[in-house]
């Protein structure tokens, strides 16, 4: 049991029912795609846990943005403030450019594996994916974090089992997102024994870490996925070793209709033209698929 959490959620409910009614329904005019669109990273715009990330991100000519649910760095950062959702909900609609997704990343600091505080993040993000109308919330492991034994992916499916039928209630999708390959993630839905844990697939990642991208997308399949990263940094997209072609092939063959988020790195003086040279990358591709 995780008192900690159910606690959170009693106390929760009530501080962000109001949000969430009031503004669930202009969220959920910005919903899923029905063909797959482009998005951006809040980190990767430079604007982490900032609402600011919006207008940035219109001006660049993305069609959303993921949004992280925790501010600060390190062991300071801290889940953002019901005041941050408002804002949030209010910038995307005055830019009318939708939330992906959400990332919860407090666990770099609190590793859902081992941290007694992790399990507790998990249903704080929860609730405020929720409050934001959002269906994806993407659950990092990397670092001193990532899943490294079996047993370490055995603990994070029990925990899951535990969190994901308050996520179910939600509406909201728990993505892992990790250095682990297809088959493993897998494994932890499978042990999590609930729909709502799905993989959030990157295909930098993956490639780092030696899995072979394109059987592993056609593998899992469209339900298995919940969204995807594109990005093979350092380089910008299609100038390192990613068969991006290949890439999108294998997405609209298992009929993905989510969002595919870059988070490709920029130089600090060219950050506006490194990330416009990686959309226009991306669209080129999309555009030609669909000529097809």
């Amino acid at each position: 049991m995780l008192p900690s959490r159910r606690t959170f959620l009693a106390l929760g409910a009530g501080a962000l029912a109001s949000t969430h009614i009031a503004r669930s329904a202009a969220a959920r005019t910005f919903a899923a795609p029905s063909a797959f669109k482009v998005g951006v990273t809040d980190w990767n715009l430079r604007k982490e846990a900032n609402p600011e990330s919006f207008a940035l991100g219109k001006r660049l000519g993305f069609d959303g943005v993921q949004v992280s649910l925790a501010s600060g760095r390190g062991a300071a950062r801290t889940p953002i403030t019901t005041e941050a959702v408002q804002r949030y909900l209010t910038e995307s609609r005055q830019h009318a450019l939708p939330i992906t997704s959400t990332c919860l990343n407090i666990l770099h600091t609190n590793y859902l594996k081992s941290d007694p505080l992790g399990p507790q993040r998990v249903a704080e993000g929860i609730a405020l994916t929720r409050a934001l109308g959002v269906e994806v919330m993407l659950l990092p492991f990397f670092g001193d974090g990532a899943l490294k034994t079996t047993a370490e992916m055995d603990r994070v499916g029990d925990l899951l089992r535990e969190l994901a039928p308050e996520a179910a209630r939600a509406g909201v999708v728990l993505g892992l997102e990790d250095t682990i390959s297809a088959r493993d993630n897998v494994r932890i839905m499978e042990r999590s024994q609930s729909p709502a844990v799905l993989t959030y697939y990157d295909v930098g990642n993956s490639t780092v870490n030696g899995h072979a991208v394109i059987e592993e997308l056609r593998w899992l399949g469209r339900d298995r996925i919940c969204e995807v990263h594109l990005k093979d940094n350092p380089h910008f997209m299609g100038e390192g070793t990613i068969d991006f072609p290949g890439v999108v092939a294998a997405l609209s063959d298992i009929g993905f209709q989510r969002w595919a988020v870059l988070e490709t790195s920029a130089r600090a003086d060219s950050l506006e033209d490194d990330l416009r040279r990686n959309l226009t990358f991306t669209r080129g591709l999309l555009a030609a698929r669909a000529s097809r």
